[in-house]
């Protein structure tokens, strides 16, 4: 695998970019993807946004967003295609990425080294970091905006600091971040406190038919179209609420299962500890991090459900015991 070195080197042979990441972007896709592109304004590169789908709302208002073309092809004279923590080219579902140099950045495992030049580091807490030692050996200064998106990619991936591979690396960044003009409590209450109605509303239907299994150890939310329209909430309301149930001392593992369609359920996976919930993506062709990860489930939810409550709590008895 290449390095932030060789992903810089890349960069600087090349001049007409397009940045994209995957469908469905929480906030480490659009922080690292807004960081790196305000990185390859300094260089006085070309650089196009294209994303299958908009940003989550309460990320709007940081800067830049607006430059993020929601479109199901990419199709121009760009000469490279850069895609962050995409583990495949049909990751992000956009088109046209086809491109004669493909630099992949992941975090992920799995990743399947689809690019021209592929940097995978799943030591870092999030592809932001990733995206910061990239910045480095580009030599550009930390500006502001850069360090803002950083401080979304980091934050978000990291559930407010709460889980995933941290380190010293981690925590430097962040003080880089601090160093660079941004005020982290300003931001944390800007990604985390500045949510719609519709979604607390959303927060007490999920918890109130909130299911638990294996002696409180794992549970299980589920949310369709239905709950939705009666919270008034929307697709964007559900970000991070996955998380709600491991406030509990006794909770270790959860899925939130949300309904696409008659036959598609989409599986958001945390656990906290030791416990593998990729392990259990795994099972269903999904990925992600041992503490966050996620699938797509085809079929009958009734007879899938059984089969997703046994795969999670094998995973969670398999570090009980």
């Amino acid at each position: 695998m290449s390095s932030a070195a060789a992903v810089a080197a890349a960069i600087r042979e090349h001049d007409r970019f397009i940045l994209t990441s995957h469908a469905r972007p929480d906030g480490d896709a659009i922080g690292s993807q807004l960081a790196m592109a305000f990185a390859l304004d300094a260089l006085d590169k070309t650089v196009r946004l294209v994303n299958r789908d908009p940003a989550p709302l309460a990320y709007r208002e940081f800067p830049g967003i607006d430059r993020i073309e929601i479109a199901e092809r990419a199709d121009d004279d760009a000469d490279t295609a850069m895609l962050l923590e995409c583990s495949d080219l049909t990751r992000p579902d956009v088109a046209g990425l086809e491109r004669p140099c493909i630099i992949n950045v992941d975090h992920h495992l799995g990743n399947a080294g689809y690019g021209t030049i592929n940097w995978f580091d799943p030591s870092a807490a999030a592809c932001g970091e990733m995206v910061a030692d990239i910045i480095d050996a580009l030599g550009v200064d930390w500006t502001p905006e850069i360090a803002a998106h950083l401080y979304l990619a980091i934050s978000t991936d990291t559930g407010g600091f709460r889980y995933g591979p941290m380190s010293a690396r981690t925590f430097d960044v962040c003080r880089r971040i601090a160093a660079a003009g941004v005020e982290p409590a300003v931001l944390s209450r800007q990604i985390f406190d500045s949510f719609s109605v519709g979604r607390v509303k959303l927060m007490g239907a999920l918890l109130n038919d909130m299911e638990l299994h294996a002696g409180d150890r794992v549970a299980l939310l589920y949310l369709d179209e239905a709950m939705l329209a009666k919270c008034d909430a929307t697709l964007d309301d559900t970000e991070g609420l996955v998380n709600l149930p491991l406030g509990a001392r006794d909770v270790v593992g959860v899925a939130l299962c949300k309904r696409q369609d008659a036959t598609t359920i989409r599986v958001s996976l945390r656990s906290k500890g030791a416990i593998d919930v990729r392990a259990v993506a795994l099972r269903w062709d999904g990925g992600g991090h041992r503490n966050a990860a996620g699938c797509t489930m085809i079929g009958d939810f009734d007879a899938l459900k059984p089969q997703l409550l046994a795969a999670l709590i094998e995973a969670v008895d398999g570090q009980s015991g």
